[in-house]
């Protein structure tokens, strides 16, 4: 998933909010905080860092918008709070074949939409068919890749009937999956939002099966399966989600509803946690981390995440379309200086791009810092070209200190190595979103956040024309090395061919691994069942709130 990370408050609107606060302030001497209300109301305020793209799970990407849909609609599979391990969800069973590509889901007969329709089969196979649907443009589409000749029909090469593509309802409620090979982490894969189902009438009614913008993922509209429902959405400011009385296990869900605050300025967000506004942060910023350290250190969570920072070149047109310019801006990057003198929170300096670790997958470290190779590149290219330095490079990220401060660092590194300009462009997540994907930048900042913990969540995105590269870039030998990677049974083949992808990515530097995140967050003491995860969920149907211990 897309991650923004520490987005920045508008200056414009900063006067205005300064005056807010200090009337909030006022207000707030006589009146209880969210925080204290919160107890007996069982409504945990969470700050959701940016405002979400999209609602609908088929065309959502970021972070935000799995944070929220996890609360409105549930797969067939769920996750254990503390191992994130599948659990029975909207299945209460499945089989698995004996050669490992058919799965067999039994879907419990109680489940429900949330306007008291049952959750079928059938449901499950019309939300496969529309997330695959060409039409739609979901970026997230090859994630249904596994499911047999989904390929193919996403691509436009058959109809679904004459693809027969491996999704079939043998009843209302056993559903047969049949893959193209075997893949050890299915299950895992099945609690990413893809592949969560959507209401069929709903999606009718609102004419919404390959449209995009239409009104059904709005409150009143919006008919979901999870453990919330919908009750208010006012942009950039807070969604709003409710108990839903008609989740099957709704007696487990001791939370009454959830409140998503996107507030985009890591400060901001800090100063309304520390007001009692918040129960718990996005991210924390690095100047804090010091001070919140010694004034909040039971609250102040360093917590593992499977995610990486990075920067994309735009290989259609100069300067990066050269190999050795893209080279010569990562071999004048000092990684470590960067997450030692600028972040401070614990990251480590991304030399592949892949998190080490993952799945068990170790990656041969293969990008790296030396300036003297960097200057003959450049001089290399300038040379050819009858250039005596490179015209200023504008570089494009989401509107945020955090990332203004990294891009400021690269700045002065690239400017001393290379003698390069870096102008620096900011804009407001959904625009930036949108400009990446059509291709109007020259160099622009992302962050990755594994969806399920096996190096293939990483290395899939930089397939020949994979929707989320959007880097103009591809190789076959990169691509031959993944698909086997995909159809292998064996530990070793695999992590040999995903190490072929790394080298790949290294050698011809399409993209420019930066650092491995860490996730940095202030929780109060009274959220309960929140526990630290790989991949940063967290079940909402086991977190409550409750008095803290001694008190």
């Amino acid at each position: 998933m897309q991650s923004p990370k520490d987005l920045f408050f508008p200056t414009f609107l900063l006067r205005l909010f300064l005056i807010w606060t200090c009337l909030w302030v006022l207000l707030a001497c006589s009146q209880p905080t969210n925080v204290e209300t919160a107890l007996e109301e069982q409504i945990l305020h969470f700050g959701l860092g940016s405002e979400p793209q999209n609602l609908d799970p088929h065309l959502a990407t970021s972070v935000a918008a799995h944070n929220i849909l996890s609360a409105l609609l549930e797969g067939l599979v769920s996750e254990d709070p503390k191992t994130l391990k599948p659990k029975p969800g909207v299945a209460q069973s499945w089989a698995i074949s004996e050669d490992g590509k058919i799965y067999t889901f039994k879907l419990r007969k109680n489940g429900q939409w949330s306007n008291g329709d049952p959750v079928t089969a059938h449901d499950f196979v019309y939300s496969f068919r529309r997330m695959l649907n060409p039409n739609l443009g979901a970026q997230y589409a090859s994630m249904l890749y596994p499911l047999k000749n989904a390929k193919s029909f996403h691509q436009g090469v058959k109809s679904w009937e004459h693809a027969k593509v491996g999704a079939k309802a043998l009843d209302d409620h056993t559903l047969r999956l049949t893959l193209e090979n075997p893949i050890p982490y299915f299950l895992e894969l099945l609690n990413h939002f893809s592949w969560f189902p959507v209401h069929q009438p709903t999606i009718e009614h609102f004419e919404a099966y390959e449209k995009i913008g239409s009104a059904w993922t709005k409150p009143g509209n919006f008919v979901g399966n999870g453990p919330f429902l919908l009750t208010n959405h006012r942009i950039n400011s807070v969604i709003e989600v409710k108990k839903n009385q008609h989740y099957w296990d709704a007696k487990t869900v001791r939370l009454n509803g959830i409140r998503f605050y996107p507030i985009e300025a890591v400060y901001t967000e800090e100063r309304a946690y520390r007001s009692g506004f918040l129960h718990l942060t996005q991210s924390v910023s690095a100047d804090r981390i010091e001070f919140l350290r010694k004034k909040h250190p039971d609250e102040l969570h360093y917590e593992p995440y499977l995610g990486t920072y990075f920067y994309r070149f735009n290989l259609k047109a100069p300067p990066f379309d050269d190999q050795r310019v893209r080279e010569a801006f990562s071999l004048a990057i000092d990684r470590q200086r960067l997450v030692d003198k600028v972040l401070k929170g614990g990251q480590s300096p991304a030399t592949s791009f892949t998190p080490p670790g993952t799945g068990g997958f170790m990656p041969v470290s293969k990008f790296r810092y030396d300036p003297e190779s960097a200057k003959a590149l450049l001089h290399s290219y300038l040379q050819e070209k009858g250039m005596d330095r490179l015209p200023p490079i504008e570089l494009t990220y989401n509107t945020s200190e955090g990332h203004k401060k990294v891009a400021e660092a690269l700045h002065g590194m690239w400017k001393n190595v290379l003698g390069v300009e870096i102008r620096l462009l900011n804009m407001e997540w959904k625009v930036f979103l949108s400009t990446v994907a059509k291709g109007e930048f020259t160099l622009a900042r992302a962050g990755w956040i594994g969806d399920y913990i096996d190096p293939h969540t990483f290395l899939h995105m930089w397939r020949t024309d994979e929707g989320l590269n959007m880097t103009g870039w591809g190789n076959q030998t990169y691509d031959e090395a993944l698909r086997r990677a995909e159809i292998s049974n064996s530990e070793q083949e695999r992590w040999q061919n995903f190490q072929t992808c790394e080298n790949l990515l290294a050698e011809e530097f399409p993209i420019l691994p930066l650092y491995f995140y860490v996730h940095l967050t202030l929780r109060h003491p009274t959220v309960k069942g929140w526990y630290p995860t790989l991949l940063d969920h967290h079940p909402y149907k086991y977190v409550y709130l409750a008095k803290e211990e001694g008190r």
